[in-house]
Formats: C-alpha cells, structure tokens, sequence
C-alpha cells in the first residue's frame, strides 16, 4: 500500500503540485478584502492542485525518454518500468487536467479557470513539448505556470486583477530562472548528456552565477514592491530576511562558483519563495 502511494506521490509530482496549489492560495490573500470562505478557498486550493497535477504527470510521460538519462530522474515510474507507456495513461492525465477546469469554472469563476488553464497549457505544450528539449528560453517560460497559479488565485476573489496579484505574479516568473538554474549547475552534466538546453551548459558556468546573482537582485527588488500595498510586518520580514537570504546565497554562488554552493542556493530561493508565500497568507488571515 506505502508502494502504491509512493508512486502517486512521485507520478503527480505531489510536491511540485502543493507548491503552485500554494501560489494560487497566496493569490488569494495578497488581495486585500477577499472574502472568500473556507469552501471558496478549498475549491480554490483543489481545482490548482488537479491541475497542476495532472500537467505534472504528462510532463514524466512525455520526457520518459530525457528522464533515463540522469540520475536525478532515472527511478521515475515511467522509467523504471513500474508504469507501462499507454496512451490510456494520458487520457487518465486529461481527465485530472479537465477535473481542476471544471471544478474551477462551476464553483469559483470562468477567469480563474482560465489561468489555470493558461498555466496547465504552458506547463504541457509551450514548456515540456515546444521549448525544453530546443532553447535556453525553455525554463523562463515554464515560470509561468506558477504566475497563472497566483493569478487564479487572485482571480477567484475577483476577475479584475489587483495589482498586488500582478506584482506576486511577476515574483513567480522572475523566481524559477534563478531556482533551476542553480539546480542545473548542482547536478553538474545531467542536463547536458539529456540534451537540454540550460544556461550553465550554453554558457560558462562564471558567467551564469553572475546572471543568477543579478536575476535575484531585480526578483528581491520586484519583491519589495508589495511594501506599497502593505506595510505589514509579515511582508516585511518575507522581503527582507527571505530576500536577502536568498541574496546571500547568490553573492557565495558568484564567489566560489562549486556545485555545492549552486545546491545551496538552490535551496534558499525555496526558503525566499516559502517564507514569502506562507507569511502572504498568515498575513491576511491574521489581518
């Protein structure tokens, strides 16, 4: 039974799912006023999650072929055998994909289904079978899935979007570059034996640590653009103690420009991201 939920967890790329469930969740209470209930906001948390899930899920499918080449994704169900390829497995996906959709067109919103929508086709189409087998460009544009995440979320208290929504949004693009750029430096030539294009492969690895420190830079400073909306203390915190860890950790990635220093970094953009998020929501909950 552990097996069978192990392989749920890892085919739906559970926690990838519960993070942009967590951006469209932020982007409900970085809206000031939202009056959503408990049920508006669980509909709101499933309808993304499903989504996300489900484009998850076709992403293993449709790159079986990149993930037996490194080592970071070759124990992948698809990969080691434990799922047989069928195209069943991605009418299945479809079905997970449509089941957000529709949950979120019904119960919440036509807008907020459609950022999900927009997020789930960029994932699947634009990002996983366009761009990341052909430009340096692939995961800049796959940042947009949690952009729509938090728009969908935003939305869902009311189609008009805020500009705190939008500013939240833009964090999210801005944030992914610098996130798997790091990790694609960490885990050395597995990027380049797939034939990925990434930017530590196509440039030098110096070059790129100093275009992940700027990137962090302008993220920080687009972060701190919240502060004109609120002045709380939680944002306050996020921007300041998250940004600036995160800041940190890109100056020693320029600095000493090893693997272990772009694993550490790779690991504070999700303390920058984390903090950010959850501190948005106890925020206007508390608030």
């Amino acid at each position: 039974m552990f097996e069978k939920f192990k392989l749920l967890i890892d085919l739906f790329k559970v926690r990838i799912s519960l993070t942009i469930m967590l951006c469209a969740i932020s982007g409900v209470f970085v809206i000031p006023n939202h009056n959503l209930d408990i049920l508006d906001l669980s509909l709101v948390a499933i309808s993304t999650f499903l989504a996300s899930a489900g484009v998850s899920a076709f992403n293993q499918y449709f790159e079986r072929d990149l993930d037996a080449l490194m080592p970071r994704t070759a124990k992948r169900p698809f990969v080691t055998g434990e799922l047989k390829p069928n195209i069943l497995w991605v009418i299945l996906f479809l079905i997970v994909i449509f089941a957000g959709l529709i949950i979120s067109f019904i119960f919440i919103n036509p807008y907020s289904c459609l950022y999900n929508f927009l997020g789930a086709l960029f994932y699947g189409a634009v990002y996983t079978i366009w761009l990341k087998r052909k430009s340096i460009w692939n995961i800049v544009v796959g940042g947009l899935a949690g952009s729509f995440a938090t728009l969908a979320g935003s939305a869902a208290v009311n189609p008009i979007i805020a500009p705190e929504a939008i500013i939240l949004s833009v964090i999210l693009f801005l944030w992914t570059p610098p996130h798997f750029w790091s990790l694609a430096m960490a885990i050395g030539d597995d990027y380049e034996k797939a034939g990925i294009p990434m930017l530590p492969n196509t440039l030098s690895n110096s070059l790129t640590t100093y275009i992940i420190l700027f990137h962090t830079i302008i993220l920080v400073f687009v972060t701190a653009l919240l502060m004109i909306y609120s002045s709380s203390l939680f944002y306050i915190f996020a921007i300041f103690i998250g940004g600036g860890y995160f800041i940190w950790t890109s100056t020693l990635l320029a600095i000493r420009k090893t693997r272990s220093a772009a694993m550490n970094n790779f690991f504070g953009s999700f303390v920058q991201l984390g903090l950010l998020l959850i501190l948005i929501i106890v925020d206007g909950i508390i608030i």
